[in-house]
């Protein structure tokens, strides 16, 4: 049986966060959607409190936790506002996790520090205009001349990459070819801003409007031989490793957008009355939340599982995507019933529902999409 009780510690820091989401974060939320602003003041804070160094050792400047702690975090900050949740997802799985998998100790002791306070952000240049899915078609390409990476390409729908604090970019590129004739995908650090590395305009997305998201251009941007992430030729397959883990931080991130979805449904619900009564006396209504708070559960324990099977150190490749595939399911469903909910008010922006709404799409996207976690399900099964 999955024991979903969180330890004392696990509780703690729930609640920590969850205060925080409530009391800092929730209050300007709208605010920043409504003019697409990048949080710079709560990053700060979260840095303070050490969430961004939530998974990593204390060695490296971490909190010595593990990265269910920090999917715990995701879940209590999205709740309240998915922007901020996707920053410090971003942060930590995609931008200081690939360092710490399989970065030198020259490399780990240069960037974790940094990364895990918060005054710097690093992002995960992967995604291509035409290899998204297909992140095996990547063209970037990266080649050694005189001691040093020779970059040339484009990224596009890069989280964290553009704002003022953002230091670290992991690109990877075409470095040559295997003995198969196939391209050898490597992953190389950049270090940021550097000559040749530009960030184009921000894209006008439908949500997460706080959050900074990207497209990159390198024009023979050089950097150091010495740069190189891992392994030459390994960098596709590293970051696949990367992407089932975060997957199950994806997944937290959803479950807390369904979860919000049913706080604010709750409360519409209790204080909204028609026909001289709180419409949450309707069975109508009430039947709909219940079946979000039962999507909501099912989606947690999805999470919870997989994190422990990879804590474990069991395989959890199928788990992961199970997770992603229930939980992001859940939180536009709940999205969805929650703009219902609240009728005409759900329409308006300001509305929370409305903001979660727009901003779960992506979640059927994003580290995967809902095909892509299908299609490694059935792999996984045989098919």
């Amino acid at each position: 049986m999955l024991d979903t009780t969180l330890t004392e510690e696990q509780e703690h820091l729930r609640r920590t966060v969850e205060d925080f989401a409530r009391k800092v974060v929730a209050p300007v939320a709208a605010h920043h959607d409504a003019t697409g602003t990048f949080p710079y003041d709560i990053v700060r804070q979260m840095g303070e409190m050490g969430l961004f160094g939530l998974p990593f050792p204390e060695q490296y400047g971490g909190m010595g936790g593990d990265y269910f702690t920090l999917c715990l975090a995701i879940e209590e900050l999205a709740r309240v506002d998915q922007s901020i949740a996707i920053t410090l997802e971003a942060g930590c799985s995609l931008g200081a996790m690939p360092v710490y998998r399989f970065g030198t100790e020259a490399q780990k002791h240069k960037w974790l520090p940094l990364l895990c306070s918060g005054q710097a952000l690093g992002a995960f240049g992967l995604t291509e205009a035409g290899a998204g899915s297909d992140a095996g078609g990547t063209r970037t390409t990266a080649r050694l001349e005189d001691g040093q990476w020779v970059i040339n390409g484009s990224k596009a729908f890069i989280t964290n990459s553009g704002t003022d604090i953002t230091r670290l970019v992991t690109v990877t590129a075409v470095t040559g070819e295997s003995a198969e004739g196939k391209p050898e995908i490597s992953s190389i650090l950049v270090e940021v801003p550097a000559p040749g590395f530009t960030v184009d305009p921000p894209y006008d997305k439908v949500g997460w409007h706080a959050s900074d998201t990207h497209p990159l251009s390198f024009e023979d941007l050089r950097v150091p031989e010495e740069n190189l992430l891992g392994e030459r030729g390994r960098g596709y397959a590293n970051f696949l490793s990367i992407l089932d883990e975060g997957r199950i931080a994806i997944s937290a991130l959803a479950v807390g957008a369904a979860q919000g979805c049913v706080d604010e449904s709750l409360k519409y619900a209790k204080e909204r009355e028609a026909f001289g009564r709180p419409i949450g006396h309707n069975q109508g209504i009430s039947f709909k939340i219940a079946e979000m708070e039962a999507r909501t559960f099912s989606a947690r324990c999805a999470y919870y599982d997989a994190a422990a099977r990879m804590l474990a150190g069991r395989p959890f490749k199928k788990e992961a995507a199970i997770a992603k595939l229930v939980s992001s399911n859940a939180a536009m469903d709940n999205a969805r019933d929650a703009t219902q909910i609240h009728g005409g008010y759900g329409f308006m922006n300001e509305c929370p529902a409305a903001r979660h709404y727009r901003d779960s799409k992506i979640l059927e996207i994003g580290e995967g999409t809902s095909e892509v976690q299908k299609m490694l399900i059935a792999r996984m099964l045989g098919l």
